[in-house]
């Protein structure tokens, strides 16, 4: 089969398969830790074998007789697989246009594939059945390189599906459990990483939830029933809400903190809070709460001091940055609002954050620990966030700051071996400092290379227990770890030793 224009159209399917799956299936859909997507992954999964087996067959082999018979049905059985991941895709989510657009492309450059190879299959059905040895130089090559590629995905999403099960999180209405019934709350940023993840939670729960967002459309993955909003200038005077969240802001680590970026980050958080004190000042009935968001990066780097909400900050970009949202949301209380400044560490869950993206790298080897790897790293399992939302809502003697982490901060090095172990992979990757702060600057530096060992005292002085103390055992459940078990809600153990773990 040394056929150029063929074998270009195969390159062509790799190309837009090696697309599809890295840019859709692991980038924006992230389909391996989605539990609702457990038949995608199995046909995914199933194709992909079926792929290797036909990019190794045509690198090397030409299948004649009985051969041919089963490379034909081999091929056609992708077409009905696909037919069904259609089918299977459209019934369980919402597709990208992007990704509706690159599988029209797949299932058309497929198609002109089959009509090109088709006369090949038919002469060598003829043939005595035998697997003829050939060779089409760095077609070949590719080829094989495609099969081994799509082999390992084939067995990741496989294995994907079987532990689905293993990521149920359980009922998101227990989250929100230390609210009163029937509360209303108006949400920023409802459709981010730990937004949607809030609107679940108090949906579930039974109150009553609306969503701001510039953006509808990205509602629609919501639970609902939602109300949703575009502008503040919606929401009537006469309209009630117990509480406010406010978690809406430009993304900090999503690139180079240029002039612009950085004003983009700092304004995005102020003017956000400063329209919501302006609505609460024509609202006829004040809400009784405002949380506000923040970040520990509000303490700057600090080395392996222990930080508690008295502590006092250090420079640092990131300081600015909460500095400024914090003190834009001061002038609430001037309206008898109780103001809770969530200051948060490192989100972990599979849904998205600073997790979400090194799971992949992770689970195919690529993982490893950072700079030297004694930055401390201090953390909080996502629905414990939404937990610490709730309680800061629910409890009118909480005010001011409060550390939104878990009691038991880790050094990155400890961190990356305890998610390569939840995942049964090999650590043995470094990624020294001096080329990440080559490549990313200041944001590097500051979010990556240094950290805050912060304790969160005000949580436990008012006894909130959190489900996830210990870094090991949540990974574990969070990534449906074969034989983890739940964690069940424990007391408050001592501190660890700021001793370098490295």
């Amino acid at each position: 089969m040394d056929n150029p224009l063929l074998w270009t159209l195969i390159a062509v399917q790799v190309f837009m398969g090696a697309f599809d799956t890295l840019v859709h299936h692991e980038g924006t859909e992230r389909l391996a830790w989605r539990p609702s997507q457990k038949h995608e992954l199995r046909l995914h999964g199933v194709r992909n074998f079926f792929y290797a087996l036909i990019f190794l067959c045509l690198a090397w082999f030409e299948p004649h007789g009985v051969f041919t018979m089963i490379l034909a049905g081999i091929l056609l059985t992708e077409v009905l697989i696909t037919l069904w991941d259609f089918v299977e895709e459209d019934l369980t989510r919402k597709l990208p246009a992007s990704e509706r657009i690159n599988h029209t492309l797949l299932a058309l450059n497929y198609g002109a594939i089959l009509a090109l190879a088709t006369p090949y299959l038919w002469e060598w059905a003829f043939l005595p059945s035998e697997m003829v040895p050939v060779s089409y130089s760095w077609w070949s090559v590719m080829a094989t390189a495609s099969a081994i590629g799509v082999g390992l995905f084939s067995a990741r999403d496989l294995l994907a599906a079987a532990r689905s099960d293993r990521l149920d999180r359980g009922d998101p209405a227990d989250l929100v459990a230390a609210l009163k019934p029937r509360q209303h709350i108006l949400i920023t940023g409802g459709t981010g990483f730990v937004g949607s993840r809030l609107v679940q939670a108090l949906v579930a729960a039974g109150h009553y939830v609306t969503v701001l967002t510039r953006d509808p459309r990205k509602a629609d993955a919501l639970v609902h029933p939602v109300r949703i909003i575009s502008r503040l200038d919606q929401v009537q005077n006469e309209d009630h809400f117990d509480a406010i969240v406010n978690l809406a802001g430009e993304p900090i680590a999503n690139g180079l903190w240029t002039v612009a970026k950085r004003r983009r980050i700092i304004a995005s958080r102020v003017e956000m809070t400063q329209a919501l004190i302006a609505l609460v000042t024509r609202l006829h009935h004040k809400p009784e709460c405002f949380i506000n968001g923040s970040a520990i990066g509000w303490y700057g780097p600090q080395g392996d001091t222990e930080l508690t909400e008295a502590s006092n900050p250090a420079p640092a970009f990131t300081h600015d940055v909460c500095a400024a949202w914090e003190k834009a949301a001061l002038p609430i209380t001037d309206h008898g609002v109780r103001l809770v400044v969530l200051r948060i560490g490192l989100v972990f869950g599979v849904d998205g954050g600073m997790l979400a993206r090194l799971l992949t790298p992770f689970e195919f080897g690529g993982g490893g620990i950072i700079g030297d790897g004694q930055q401390w790293m201090s953390w909080i399992e996502h629905d414990d966030l939404i937990r610490v939302i709730a309680f800061a809502v629910g409890n009118p003697q909480i005010g001011g700051p409060i550390n939104a982490v878990a009691p038991k901060a880790v050094h990155n090095a400890q961190f990356s071996r305890d998610l390569a172990a939840a995942l049964h992979r090999p650590l043995f990757l470094r990624f020294p400092a001096w080329i990440l702060s080559l490549g990313l600057g200041d944001m590097a530096r500051e979010t990556m290379l240094s950290g805050q060992y912060v304790r969160p005292k005000t949580l436990l002085d008012h006894g909130f227990v959190f489900r996830h103390q210990m870094l090991a055992p949540m990974l574990r459940q969070i990534t449906g770890a074969s034989g983890a078990k739940p964690v069940a809600v424990e007391g408050e153990s001592a501190k660890p030793e700021p001793a370098r773990t490295a």
